[in-house]
């Protein structure tokens, strides 16, 4: 049998490395943001009227949005918070393991100078009945891709 398989996205794992968390603190509902483009510029030649030259100047990373259901003790909120309170930046490695049935990292995205841009919760309705949300967005340089090679 095929060891290939297009991956479930529900199966995923978050790790803070640097900042202390209990179990539940990594526990996320959804990752967004893992997208890399690379920002070009436009060359005229001269002489030359049928085309203009498009080339690569460096690559751009859009914010990494975590979301999940707010909790009252975590280290990851602490660290937010002493960003944003007291504008005190402790850049984090972030580490987002998209996993197998096993619970083994098949995929794993190294979000590299991660620090917090926003901490937002959703709206406090009477008229709904569901869990607190916070969302966590997070400015980083660059990522790194690593697949892993178990069988």
């Amino acid at each position: 049998m095929t060891e290939y398989y297009p991956p479930a996205s529900f199966h995923f794992r978050v790790e803070f490395l640097d900042i202390a968390t209990i179990s539940n603190d990594v526990l996320f509902q959804s990752v967004s943001g893992l997208t890399g483009t690379m920002e070009t510029e436009t060359v005229k030649e001269g002489g030359e009227n049928r085309f203009s030259h498009v080339l690569p100047v460096r690559s751009q990373y859009s914010d990494l949005v975590l979301k999940r259901g707010v909790l009252k003790d975590s280290g990851i909120i602490t660290w937010c918070r002493e960003a944003l309170e007291s504008f005190s930046f402790q850049p984090i490695t972030v580490l987002v393991h998209l996993l197998n049935d096993k619970h083994e990292p098949l995929i794993t995205w190294n979000i590299v100078h991660a620090w917090p841009k926003k901490w937002s919760t959703a709206d406090l309705n009477a008229e709904q009945n569901s869990i607190l949300l916070e969302t966590l967005e997070l400015s980083y340089n660059f990522f790194t891709v690593n697949h892993s090679t178990k069988k």
